[in-house]
C-alpha cells in the first residue's frame, strides 16, 4: 500500500513473513472491491520476477533442492511432495512440474517416482528413504508439519516451499525454499502462485534448461487483462446451484483449485472431476441450474484431450449446463464456441516454458481473477473465507482446536 496515497502499488513488494513467527489474523475489512485478493492478483506479475530472481541465482535453496531431487531420483528413492488446501493444490503443481523435468534428463521414468500427497495420509504413510517435500505458505499447518516430522523420523530427507525461514514447518525440513512474501487476503492467491514458481525454478536447476522470467511474468499479466471476459461469465455462474470444474493432465491442479476458490471466496458448492471421472456416472446430478469450467491449458497430448473436452461440453450442453472455459489459445480454435456458452478465458500457450510450467502458470491467474469477480456477482467479501461470520469462525477454531 502506497503510504502517501493509499492505493495498492502491485509493482511493490508484499509484507515479509512476521519475525518472530506468528500466524496470519484475520485480513482487514473492505466495504466492496477491490479487495485484498484483487491486489494480490495484480501483484503476482512483479512477485514472479523477484521471486524467480532470488531462487533462479546459483547455489539458491532452488538449487539445492534440485539437487536433492535428482539424488533420489537418480537412486529410484520416493519423491513425495505434499500440503494441504491450496497447498496441496501447489504440490500437485510441483510434481507435475519436476516429473517433466526430471523424463527431460532421462530420469523418473516410473510415474511413482515422484508423487503428491494430502499431507493428514503421508503422514501415516512416510517412506524410510527418498525426499519429503512440504508446501505451506505460513508453515504452520499442522498436517503438514506432521508429514514432515515422521518422514524426517523414518529416515527420509525434508524440505519445505514457504514464505519464510522462521516457521515451524521450517525448522523441520532440511532444505528450505522461502518465497520471502505474504499473501494478504486468506483466499490465497499469493499462496498458490508462488510454490508453483519455486517448482519451476527447481525444475529448471533439474533439467538445466533456462527458465524465462520475463516469459512467466508476462504470462501471469496476460492472465488478469480480461476482466469483462471474467465479469461475463461471472454473471452466468453467480446464482448457479453448483460449480463442477474438470480438467486433465497438468490443468487437474488448476481446475481442483478453481473449486476450491470459489467455494471459499463466494460460498457457492462446488466440486472438481477429472475430465474422464466427469463423464462416468456424475451428469445425472447435473442440470441447467449447474455451471461447468473446463481448464483446458496443457499442450502435451492436446489433441487427444480437446476431442474428449468437446464431447464432455456436448454432453453437458444436451442438458443445458451453463458451460465455459478456461482454455489455451491453442486448443480454443478447436472447440465451438457453441460448446462454452457461459463464455471462455483464453490463455495464451507460452511455448518457450516447459509444458507444464506454461499450463499452470498460464491458468493461475484466469482462475483466481474469475473466483473474484463471481465473488463479486454473489455479493461475498473473499478474503476472510468467511470467518467474518461467528459461526464460521467457530468452525474454524474446532477444526483447529487440539
Amino acid at each position: 500500500m502506497d503510504r502517501q496515497t493509499g492505493t495498492f502499488d502491485p509493482r511493490a513488494p508484499l509484507p515479509a513473513p512476521p519475525e518472530p513467527w506468528a500466524g496470519s489474523t484475520q485480513p482487514s475489512a473492505r466495504p466492496g472491491p477491490p479487495y485484498h485478493m484483487t491486489d494480490m492478483i495484480t501483484a503476482e506479475p512483479y512477485l514472479a520476477r523477484r521471486i524467480l530472481d532470488r531462487l533462479l541465482a546459483p547455489g539458491s535453496p532452488a538449487a539445492q533442492l534440485a539437487a536433492a531431487v535428482r539424488e533420489a531420483a537418480d537412486r529410484g528413492d520416493p519423491i513425495v511432495v505434499t500440503g494441504c488446501g491450496t497447498s496441496e493444490h501447489g504440490a500437485m503443481a510441483a510434481v507435475e512440474i519436476l516429473r517433466e523435468a526430471l523424463r527431460s534428463v532421462g530420469l523418473a521414468g516410473d510415474p511413482g517416482a515422484i508423487v503428491a500427497a494430502q499431507a493428514f495420509e503421508a503422514s501415516f504413510d512416510p517412506p524410510s528413504r527418498g525426499l519429503v517435500v512440504g508446501v505451506s505458505h505460513e508453515g504452520g499447518t499442522g498436517a503438514t508439519n506432521a508429514a514432515l516430522t515422521n518422514a524426517r523420523s523414518a529416515g527420509a530427507q525434508t524440505a519445505l516451499v514457504t514464505a519464510g525461514t522462521g516457521s515451524p514447518g521450517a525448522k523441520l525440513a532440511d532444505i528450505v525454499i522461502a518465497t520471502g512474501e505474504m499473501d494478504q487476503s486468506w483466499c490465497h492467491t499469493v499462496g498458490y502462485v508462488s510454490p508453483i514458481l519455486a517448482a519451476a525454478a527447481v525444475g529448471a536447476f533439474v533439467s538445466g534448461r533456462d527458465l524465462d522470467a520475463s516469459a512467466v511474468s508476462e504470462l501471469l499479466a496476460t492472465g488478469t487483462r480480461d476482466e469483462s471476459g471474467a465479469e461475463s461469465i461471472a454473471g452466468r455462474l453467480g446464482d448457479a446451484r453448483l460449480l463442477i470444474a474438470i480438467g486433465s493432465g497438468a490443468d487437474r491442479p488448476a481446475a481442483r483449485e478453481l473449486a476450491l476458490k470459489i467455494e471459499e471466496a463466494s460460498w457457492l458448492p462446488s466440486a472438481y472431476r477429472d475430465l474422464e471421472t466427469f463423464l462416468h456416472g456424475h451428469l445425472p446430478a447435473t442440470d441447467d441450474a449447474t455451471g461447468l469450467v473446463l481448464v483446458l491449458t496443457d499442450r502435451d497430448r492436446r489433441s487427444e484431450r480437446v476431442a474428449r473436452a468437446r464431447q464432455a461440453l456436448a454432453a453437458a450442453r444436451v442438458l443445458g449446463l451453463r458451460s465455459t472455459a478456461i482454455v489455451a489459445e491453442g486448443a480454443a480454435a478447436d472447440i465451438d464456441p457453441g460448446l462454452t456458452p457461459a463464455g471462455r478465458l483464453v490463455v495464451r500457450d507460452a511455448p518457450t516454458l516447459p509444458a507444464p510450467v506454461a499450463a499452470l502458470l498460464g491458468s493461475a491467474t484466469p482462475l483466481q481473477l474469475l473466483t473474484e469477480r463471481i465473488a463479486r456477482a454473489r455479493n461475498t467479501n473473499p478474503d476472510p473465507i468467511r470467518r467474518d461470520d461467528q459461526r464460521y469462525r467457530e468452525a474454524g477454531d474446532a477444526a483447529e482446536r487440539p
